[in-house]
C-alpha cells in the first residue's frame, strides 16, 4: 500500500534525508498525507479569512450586520467544513495507526541483535561478534559508532544508565526515548550503505548538544572484516567488552516500547 502510494506524493522528508530503513517509506507517505490534507485546508481556510475580511471590510454609510448564528444556514458554515475535517482526520488516523503498529508494535524475528547503552554524553553499542548471539566474549562494543550490515534485520535493546536520552536516526525515520531502569526493544533494517548522524533528540543536560554519533551500514562481506578487525578474543580482549550482567537482569524489559 505503502509503495503504491508512494508514486503520488511529494517526498518531502526523502528531498532532504534518503531512506535508509525498511519503513522509512511508511514515515514518509504519512508525513505526506498529513502535509498535504493540512496545507490544504491551511491554504483554504486563509484564503477564505482574507476574502471575508475584504468583502465585509467597512464601508461608508452601511451599517454593520449582527448575526446571532442561530439559523441552520448560519450553521452550515460551521457545520459543512466540521464534518470534511473529521473525514480528513479518519484517513489520517487509519494509516497512522498502521505505522505505528509495523514500526513500534510488530518486532519481527531478528536476524541479529545490538545493544544501545545512552549516557551522559556519549552512545555505547555492543554488537554481536563473529559468532552473531549478543552477549557473549566475542561482543565488539565502541563508542559513538554503531556498525550494521545491510538488509539485515535488527532488534535492538536501549537502554539509559543515567537520565531519559533519546535514539534518534533521522535516516531510518526512528527515533525512541531511552528511559532509566527500562531496557526498550525495537527493531530496523538497513537498506541503504554508507554513514550517517545519530542523534540524541531529549534535552539530557548542559552537553546534549554534542551527544552525537554515526551508524555505519556495510555490506556484508565489509562489517565481518570490521568484526574480524575489532574483535576483543583476537585483539587480546578490550576493557569495553566486559558488560555488567547484573545490572543487565535488574533492568525492566519492555516488549511493547512504552
Amino acid at each position: 500500500m505503502f509503495e503504491f502510494l508512494d508514486r503520488f506524493m511529494p517526498g518531502i522528508l526523502e528531498s532532504l534525508l534518503p531512506r535508509a530503513s525498511e519503513f522509512a517509506i511508511q514515515i514518509d507517505v504519512l508525513f505526506d498525507v498529513i502535509a498535504i490534507l493540512v496545507g490544504f485546508w491551511f491554504i483554504l481556510v486563509l484564503g477564505y479569512f482574507f476574502y471575508l475580511v475584504f468583502r465585509y471590510r467597512h464601508r461608508e454609510g452601511q451599517k454593520a450586520e449582527y448575526v446571532t448564528g442561530e439559523t441552520h444556514k448560519q450553521k452550515q458554515a460551521i457545520e459543512i467544513p466540521h464534518f470534511l475535517i473529521l473525514a480528513c482526520d479518519i484517513v489520517i488516523i487509519i494509516p497512522t495507526f498502521v505505522v505505528w503498529y509495523n514500526v513500534k508494535i510488530d518486532v519481527p524475528q531478528p536476524d541479529e541483535e545490538v545493544r544501545i547503552v545512552a549516557q551522559q554524553w556519549a552512545w555505547t553499542f555492543y554488537h554481536a561478534g563473529e559468532d552473531e548471539i549478543l552477549g557473549t566474549d566475542d561482543d565488539v562494543v565502541s563508542i559513538n559508532e554503531l556498525h550494521v550490515k545491510e538488509n539485515t534485520k535488527y532488534t535492538y535493546h536501549l537502554e539509559s544508565r543515567d537520565v531519559m536520552h533519546s535514539f534518534s536516526v533521522p535516516v531510518f525515520r526512528l527515533k525512541q526515548d531511552a528511559v532509566p531502569g527500562r531496557v526498550i526493544t525495537g527493531h530496523f533494517k538497513p537498506i541503504l550503505t554508507g554513514e550517517w548522524d545519530i542523534q540524541c533528540a531529549e534535552m539530557c543536560g548542559v552537553a546534549h548538544g554534542i551527544m552525537g554519533a554515526r551508524i555505519f551500514i556495510k555490506s556484508e562481506a565489509e562489517h565481518k572484516e570490521w568484526l574480524a578487525a575489532n574483535s576483543p578474543i583476537k585483539s587480546g580482549g578490550s576493557l569495553l567488552a566486559a558488560t555488567n550482567e547484573d545490572e543487565i537482569t535488574e533492568l525492566k524489559e519492555d516488549k511493547n516500547n512504552g
